[in-house]
């Protein structure tokens, strides 16, 4: 049979080497004869016969092969309007009947969705690139859609087609966009993109909008569904409605993996295949996200917390990495369940009135050949030239945070987690690996900007950007910088020459602070700046007081281990150091095991030491981290004013020779305060006086030397009445205990007597 198209466009679809199969495949109106008919083109790869049926007529039209034994076509003369048609196709394994992909002519993207896409605002892009459940014409199946500009072909692999690059090519759009609707594709089917390079030379790659992907170590995407029931309507209506920098916020940060362990031998209760943990713990498992809502939620709800903070939950394919490494930026790890899981974690965090902060990843992205490294045979994600395209440091890629597909990938990626996960914050790892082109570059190793300077432009750009959008979309969120140098206005708005976050780890504190505390108490008295130090610069920026996963891992020691001194004082520092960050101006974050003093360096691979709960002595650290929760969150003067020199006074910094401090933090109409004095020696002061600006009963509300925390019992009865004795430059004073290695906070009560025996 003579084909009715040229055969060189047959070899380019046997080759796989056209960007537009539908020019060949499905069905065209063509002239025969003078009249016109329908003929309907496939190729399928080891087909020993295709017949075209028309089930609503209840007709089959055989197919012939023209020219190549798998490409078939068939003439169609007697149906005037195209008919609803499927191919029967017979090989190896008997007859099987398909819905015709190429059947589906037009695309779902638009050109205003590439329009948006090229200039970098199509802010929901995840809705249309990737794997997407449709209907078309009655057919239910799945959307392909994948950005490989410089690729020269690129087809949909699959559970559906033995993965075979051959039978479902795709085709190239506007911006380099490449489009398949493939019928018949369940949710659940593991699939690949087969990216050819300008060259011919073929990368199997992972979705880079895919939504799932496969335990690791297989690294295939899963088509999946988003939808859930969810149930935090109020929360998120509350949120939107919050400034959450006037809001207490204290921080629980959680490797996920790590946290706890369950046993193989146990399976999950709710169906999810058991994931083994590590090799250094034989036999465990990893909880899934429904287990997790079910013990973490309520541990942390019942310590007071306002947050979890989630170390990446974004896929990747090694655990070593925690999560920093990642290849699937819109895919929920799968190590601990599906989506639908994580977004019960979440949902059950929010019934429970915790907010959901999440690690994002934009610094950096590994070179594994499934992801987004090389994508499409080119530096695509990436910067060509090493000096600006990779962290050697850390064995990985650079994203061109100049080009607007990119761009657009990552701020679209933010906003997807908070759309279709609901979370409630982000916290970006790395900032000033981004916004600097030397970070950790010798000379010589780095490119400079188009001004001779190092600061990362594209980067700094893609920040004002995203936090234009973010806050829009989304007031209340959070985003958070780990910015760990003195870049400034980091927390300032984008308008006005900020970066954009609302806030930013405080780096400096948190080496001040353990530098300190690492040292004999005798030796304090002349490192006493460490701790006043912060105050001078705490309001120029909006701080977060962190201590995180990277102080008790690669040998810098628990925090037990950190604190001088035999078992108690190293509790009492700790709790000391607990006491002074939760009263210090700005929002707080604590790592996992550190709310009760775990003496092992935290390990990725195994989890927490929760055999230490049979000691007092963890369990007083424990219940300490949960009343200076609760004192947070009840003491507005403690929360409200973070951010300005008008929440915080000084009674007296300069007293090193006993290294105690002494301040006051304010509520924002100034109604309320809260008194703090903190003892950093195992020196206690029976009779230390500090000035008060109002007279009243001032109430001991926090001792952290408290018998029930492990501590000594030293204390003031409940609280101290003002006298009329000035110092400190005010008007009245009070004369309190100064327990040892502690700190103690009261309350002033203007109408309160002194309580009675």
């Amino acid at each position: 049979m003579t084909p009715t198209i040229a055969t060189d466009q047959i070899d380019r679809i046997v080759s796989n080497q056209h960007q537009d199969p539908f020019a060949v495949l499905g069905h065209h109106r063509i002239e025969r004869n003078g009249a016109p008919v329908w003929v309907i083109r496939a190729y399928q790869p080891d087909a020993e016969a295709v017949t075209v049926v028309d089930a609503d007529n209840h007709r089959e039209y055989p197919m012939a092969a023209v020219h190549h034994p798998h490409f078939f076509e068939c003439v169609v003369e007697d149906a005037p309007h195209l008919f609803s048609y499927k191919l029967k196709i017979r090989d190896h394994s008997g007859d099987r009947l398909i819905s015709d992909p190429y059947f589906f002519k037009s695309p779902l993207l638009t050109d205003f969705d590439c329009h948006l896409f090229g200039e970098g605002t199509h802010y929901q892009i995840y809705e249309k690139l990737g794997a997407h459940p449709t209907t078309l014409e009655g057919v239910a199946g799945v959307n392909f859609a994948v950005w490989a500009p410089n690729a020269r072909n690129v087809s949909v692999l699959g559970d559906f087609n033995t993965w075979d690059g051959r039978k479902h090519q795709m085709r190239r759009g506007p911006s380099g966009i490449w489009e398949l609707f493939i019928p018949d594709v369940p949710l659940g089917a593991a699939y690949k993109y087969e990216v050819k390079s300008p060259q011919g030379h073929i990368y199997e790659k992972s979705d880079p909008y895919g939504f799932q992907q496969e335990i690791r170590p297989k690294t295939a995407s899963i088509v999946a569904d988003l939808t859930y029931p969810w149930q935090d309507r109020a929360w998120l209506e509350r949120r939107s409605h919050t400034d959450p920098l006037t809001q207490a916020i204290s921080v629980y940060e959680v490797h996920l993996g790590s946290w706890m362990h369950g046993s193989m031998d146990t399976p999950p209760a709710h169906g999810y295949p058991a994931v083994a943990a590590a090799d250094l713990k034989p036999g465990a498992r990893f909880l899934t996200y429904r287990e997790l809502a079910d013990k973490l939620v309520p541990y942390v709800r019942d310590l007071g917390f306002t947050h979890i903070e989630l170390m990446p939950i974004a896929e990747h394919p090694f655990d070593g990495s925690w999560g920093y490494q990642v290849t699937g930026y819109y895919a929920a790890t799968s190590r601990y369940g599906t989506p639908q899981d994580f977004m019960y974690f979440v949902d059950t965090c929010h019934q429970n009135n915790i907010g959901v902060i999440v690690d994002w990843v934009p610094a950096h992205f590994p070179k594994d050949g499934h992801g987004l490294s090389f994508f499409d045979g080119t530096f695509l994600y990436e910067h060509a030239d090493p000096r600006i395209g990779e962290h050697r440091e850390w064995g990985t890629k650079v994203f061109n945070y100049g080009r607007n597909e990119v761009k657009n990938f990552l701020i679209a990626n933010v906003l997807f987690w908070f759309d279709k996960y609901h979370i409630d914050g982000i916290r970006v790892d790395a900032v000033a690996s981004m916004i600097y082109r030397d970070y950790a570059r010798k000379p010589g190793e780095w490119l400079p900007n188009q001004y001779g300077g190092r600061e990362n432009l594209e980067a700094i750009e893609l920040f004002r950007h995203l936090h234009s959008i973010l806050f829009t979309y989304y007031p209340g969120a959070l985003s958070i910088a780990e910015e760990s140098t003195a870049w400034p206005m980091v927390t300032w708005p984008a308008y006005s020459g900020g970066l954009g976050f609302n806030l930013k780890w405080n780096m400096g504190w948190m080496h001040d602070m353990l530098d300190y505390f690492s040292m004999d108490p005798w030796f304090r008295q002349f490192h006493h700046n460490n701790v006043t130090f912060s105050i001078w610069y705490a309001f120029s920026e909006n701080f977060m007081l962190a201590l995180s996963h990277d102080e008790v891992v690669h040998g810098k020691s628990p925090m037990p281990g950190k604190m001088p001194g035999d078992t108690w004082q190293k509790f009492a520092n700790q709790r000391c150091l607990y006491g002074y960050m939760f009263t210090h101006p700005g929002k707080k974050t604590l790592f996992m095991g550190m709310e009760f003093g775990q003496w092992r360096e935290w390990n990725v691979w195994g989890d927490l030491e929760w055999h230490l709960f049979q000691h007092d002595i963890h369990r007083g650290l424990h219940a300490f981290i949960g009343d200076a929760n609760r004192l947070l969150r009840q003491e507005s003067a403690l929360f409200e004013v973070d951010f300005s020199q008008d929440g915080f006074h000084w009674i007296e910094c300069n007293d090193n020779r006993n290294s105690v401090i002494s301040f006051i933090r304010y509520s924002k109409d100034r109604t309320t305060m809260a008194v703090v004095v903190c003892n950093f020696t195992p020196i206690p002061h029976s009779a230390y006086r500090i000035g008060v600006p109002a007279e009243g009963f001032y109430r001991e509300v926090l001792n952290s030397d408290a018998t029930c925390y492990g501590g000594s019992g030293l204390g003031n009865l409940g609280g101290k009445q003002s006298q009329a004795w000035g110092m400190h430059g005010l008007p009245y004073s009070l004369e309190v205990t100064v327990p040892p290695l502690a700190v103690v906070v009261f309350r002033h009560e203007p109408s309160a007597a002194q309580p009675t025996e």
